[in-house]
């Protein structure tokens, strides 16, 4: 008899869930999304990734994202890696913290090169830096640009014969002496030997059904892309931290920013049914993305000078042609929640990639395929096990609310 798995939601990480267990040959594979395919954050996403995190765990995901993102570009028709590298900026107080990392990255094998403001000047003359930032280069990184991948992996995944249902919400879950049995969408009871949830900031709402509880926080993200410029500008992604924010080149000869906003309160999802077209980006940080991170890149302002313009050769500059805001979920503890429920044989989750989901998508595709059609992932994962968190824990940091400056990650920063 053939198997049946049920993914709940058509954004990166249930798209790659299919196309990765499609490959498997697992059986009938079906994706519900209550709107329509990347509807969610993944068309929101900067799709930056680089494989220098602060976790082995999350470095050795990273290392399979890298990997399958390349074979991606070979196997997707219309998708291509931009594998520009990606700079990962420091100022000097922040970079001891990350230089501690290191021997991690050494025994990982993950390559990258540190870089003093001269080397980074010689090897990218478009970009110009203020004061003496320390660049950890990841020359495995880049980006993708999500309005060309998420088409292309839905379309890899319906030739594989995955079925994606759009404008489709589950109301319920079937439960069958304790373990998962499928999903209720509308009327219509479809049974499943599994089902996989990546529903991103809808997870309380969807997993309340069951009385199941994660401890996650999401805070409102904003990101700009200018419009075309006058030149070509050859940079990698850039992780600009002491800049409060990143910036990376856009498909059509633009630029695409985006900035923090400590003080963002929490956000929380009103049911089910919410569309995150409804967020739009808070009001004077457009200007914020603008002074912070386009004078990094001086031909981004309208002007014939070389050398780094002031923020004031930037008010000619004609605006963002694109302004999108999504919303970023984060973990109590700030790793990601991928795995099975163990409360619920045949339940999965996959949710809370913090700022990163778009760049763990195809390793967190490759990992949920793995536990379910295989019995296990390809690495160990317990560090990002649904189980790890106390209940009790949960309800209490649920019910706290806090702004993004108040969440604390130890050992490293919010972005990627």
């Amino acid at each position: 008899m053939s198997r049946h798995a049920v993914i709940v939601g058509a954004g990166v990480t249930g798209l790659s869930t299919a196309y990765h267990l499609a490959r498997k040959s697992y059986g009938r594979i079906t994706v519900i999304e209550k709107g329509r395919v990347g509807d969610g954050a993944s068309s929101r996403a900067a799709g930056i990734i680089t494989g220098l995190l602060w976790s082995e765990t999350g470095v050795r995901a990273r290392q399979i994202s890298l990997t399958r993102f390349r074979e991606l570009s070979d196997e997707l028709d219309g998708y291509r890696f931009q594998d520009v590298g990606c700079l990962n900026l420091f100022d000097a107080a922040s970079w001891p913290e990350r230089e501690r990392l290191l021997p991690l990255y050494d025994r990982l094998g993950v390559e990258y090169t540190i870089m003093d403001k001269a080397e980074m000047a010689s090897t990218w003359p478009d970009l110009v830096f203020d004061g003496e930032p320390v660049g950890l280069f990841d020359p495995l990184g880049g980006y993708s640009e999500p309005d060309h991948y998420l088409p292309a992996l839905a379309e890899g995944c319906r030739t594989l014969g995955v079925e994606i249902r759009e404008g489709c919400m589950i109301s319920d879950f079937i439960t069958d002496s304790g373990r998962m049995a499928g999903v209720v969408a509308g009327d219509e009871r479809i049974e499943a030997d599994a089902v996989v949830s990546t529903v991103h900031v809808w997870t309380l709402k969807v997993l309340e059904r069951i009385g199941l509880q994660l401890p996650l926080k999401s805070f409102v993200h904003q990101r700009y892309v200018t419009a075309p410029l006058p030149s070509p500008v050859r940079i990698p992604a850039v992780n600009a931290n002491p800049y409060g924010g990143y910036i990376r080149p856009a498909h059509g000869n633009r630029l695409l920013a985006g900035i923090e906003n400590p003080s963002a309160p929490e956000f929380r999802v009103p049911d089910r049914s919410f569309e995150m077209s409804a967020i739009s980006p808070p009001a004077g940080l457009g200007d914020a993305a603008r002074d912070n991170l386009l004078p990094l890149v001086p031909k981004a302002a309208r002007s014939d000078r070389t050398d780094r313009v002031n923020c004031a050769d930037y008010a000619s500059y004609a605006g963002w042609e694109i302004e999108k805001a999504g919303l970023l979920s984060f973990s109590r503890d700030g790793e990601p929640v991928l795995g099975p429920v163990d409360r619920f044989p045949g339940l999965y989750v996959g949710v809370a990639f913090h700022s990163g989901g778009f760049a763990y998508n195809p390793a967190s595709g490759v990992l949920l395929a793995g536990c379910v059609a295989d019995g296990g992932p390809e690495i160990d994962i317990e560090d990002f096990s649904p189980g790890r968190f106390d209940p009790d824990e949960t309800d209490a940091y649920n019910r706290t609310l806090i702004t993004h400056a108040e969440y604390s990650l130890p050992g490293h920063s919010r972005r990627h």
